[in-house]
């Protein structure tokens, strides 16, 4: 026994030393060089494979998960096509939000600045998503430059927003070939509970919503000089946004391909594909994004549709009435800044 004991001591401090990497050996005697490293999976089925690693969860609560579904329950106690409960939150300054989707949290940040245009587009201004997984939010994520879930998080999102050309950016052109306006939407993800894509798009959304760039007028002996002027100068321009594209993601289940709405952390590392939907009130199908995994019917895409169509309605009015909500404490702020009016008496 002890010597059993011994064993297994020196087996963990072994493991707990850092390896090094060896490199391989360019010897003509070598009779075993590595093998070549194949790569045959998606982007989306590595980022589906790296979640249910990173979970490990046991046979019996993936088995628990699809049992629950085929009586219409699920862990959190949600109906399939139920989201979990949305927050949205304010920073001080314009163009920053928060959200928290369940045990999601995302926020984001939009900035400006100007640069010259695109040669084919020089009427238009630019708008660019970056997404920051912190390690912190998912054992999985690693600091450092962006990953592939990033790099595929931000697609998503920027597709979404780009391809329904959500934002007016001929708004954003200052001088025709020379300035434009450049937006900047940084998303940083917090905590990871599952469905960051919805998470991340709302976030997106709200930063884009109560963003204001400073005014900028023509002036100078050859009226080209730009003059960019200050917030308490001049009130800065809110962007000029046509509609909300609201993404809603699918997640489907066991063998029977279960469809659930806004996936958990714990249903992602169980289902076998998801879909994501961008809509707008208006019922138009902005961007569609499967993510590798096992086929769906034709008609189980239409009736994700439908369902995404009545969640992007709901999902805008919440975003609406947050903004609502933002500007109107802003105004006030704006008033409070503001010395009191003086009491001017007349002299009899």
């Amino acid at each position: 026994m002890i010597d059993w004991i011994m064993t297994c001591v020196s087996t963990v401090a072994y493991s707990s030393k850092p390896q090094t990497p060896s490199k391989p050996s360019t010897r003509r005697g070598d009779e075993s060089p590595p093998p070549p490293a194949t790569n045959t999976l998606s982007t989306g089925e590595k980022m589906e494979q790296r979640l249910a690693n990173t979970l490990n969860m046991t046979v019996n609560e993936k088995k628990f998960i699809e049992t629950a579904l085929l009586s219409d329950l699920r862990v959190d106690g949600r109906r399939p096509f139920d989201y979990r409960k949305l927050s949205i939150t304010f920073g001080r300054e314009d163009g920053s939000s928060e959200i928290q989707l369940g045990q999601t949290r995302v926020m984001g940040f939009v900035t400006g600045q100007l640069v010259q245009p695109y040669r084919d587009r020089p009427n238009e201004g630019t708008l660019a998503i970056y997404t920051e997984f912190s390690p912190m939010a998912d054992p999985s994520f690693e600091a450092g430059r962006p990953g592939e879930s990033a790099i595929e998080l931000g697609r998503i999102v920027d597709r979404g927003l780009r391809e329904s050309r959500a934002v007016d950016t001929e708004s954003l052109c200052v001088i025709s070939g020379k300035l434009v306006w450049s937006i900047r939407i940084d998303l940083h993800i917090i905590d990871n509970g599952g469905n960051l894509v919805d998470a991340s798009n709302i976030a997106a959304l709200t930063a884009l919503s109560t963003f204001r760039r400073p005014e900028c007028t023509l002036g100078g002996e050859d009226g080209q000089e730009v003059i960019v002027h200050p917030p308490d100068v001049r009130e800065p321009l809110p962007l000029i946004i046509h509609h909300l594209p609201v993404a809603v993601t699918f997640a489907f289940i066991g063998k029977e391909n279960i469809v659930v709405i806004d996936p958990t952390h714990h249903e992602e590392a169980v289902m076998g594909g998801s879909m994501t939907a961008t809509l707008n009130t208006n019922g138009d199908v902005c961007a569609i994004q499967k993510a590798g995994g096992e086929g769906v019917l034709q008609s189980v895409i239409m009736q994700c549709l439908r369902i995404a169509s009545v969640k992007a309605g709901d999902i805008t009015s919440k975003i609406k009435n947050a903004v609502e909500s933002y500007n109107t404490e802003r105004s006030l702020r704006k008033i409070k800044r503001h010395n009191p009016s003086l009491v001017v008496t007349k002299n009899k």
